[in-house]
């Protein structure tokens, strides 16, 4: 890659964190191209070198946020330590990732109302590479008799169904820690492996 490519490659990437941020902040709607190209003290007009339009732009946030997610459970499930304890750890970052990047999460929850179909396929298939390393650790740990569940598909849609319900509820300024939040969803999810 050349010097040129990589200088557009990371200002690309320095837009899309910006944009993450904003949307995390002020929801789809409410992020604009202005307050994301403020952010990062360039022009409206310049966000458009970059990105076709807002959608582009929102699309390139759902891939990096998917990327990251994946890579991290990748991570986890490379580890040499229990499936159950892999799992854990998975719960316990898709627990962040729902709460950190709540906007950016929740559109890539129901992809079909913010996406059209160019961009769809690509949201899809991420989201299904994410999911599936719920379901090799599910498989992995019933293989080796830690997990004792006959419905692989069906507990791995309760898990991320149960953690995606977050969303509705959570408050950072709440009672609880991001912390205590993933333990008692750790104490409570695994219970339904078992």
């Amino acid at each position: 890659m050349k010097l040129s490519e990589k200088k557009l490659q990371k200002k690309k990437e320095e837009i899309i964190l910006s944009a993450v941020k904003i949307v995390n902040e002020k929801g789809y709607q409410g992020a604009t191209m202005e307050e994301i190209a403020a952010e990062l003290l360039m022009t409206k007009g310049s966000l458009y070198y970059y990105f076709k339009n807002k959608e582009d732009l929102i699309f390139q946030c759902h891939v990096l946020v998917l990327d990251q997610g994946i890579k991290e459970l990748e991570v986890i499930f490379n580890r040499e330590i229990s499936n159950e304890q892999k799992l854990k750890l998975m719960i316990a970052s898709h627990i962040r990732f729902a709460i950190e990047k709540k906007e950016t999460f929740n559109m890539i929850i129901k992809p079909e109302k913010t996406f059209h179909s160019e961009q769809l396929n690509p949201i899809l298939q991420k989201r299904n590479e994410y999911s599936s390393w719920f379901d090799q650790v599910i498989e992995e740990g019933v293989k080796v008799g830690e997990f004792k569940i006959k419905e692989l598909k069906i507990v791995r849609m309760i898990l991320l169904g149960a953690m995606n319900w977050i969303q509705q509820w959570y408050k950072p300024n709440g009672e609880k820690k991001i912390e205590e939040v993933q333990e008692i969803y750790e104490e409570y999810l695994m219970k339904v492996v078992k």
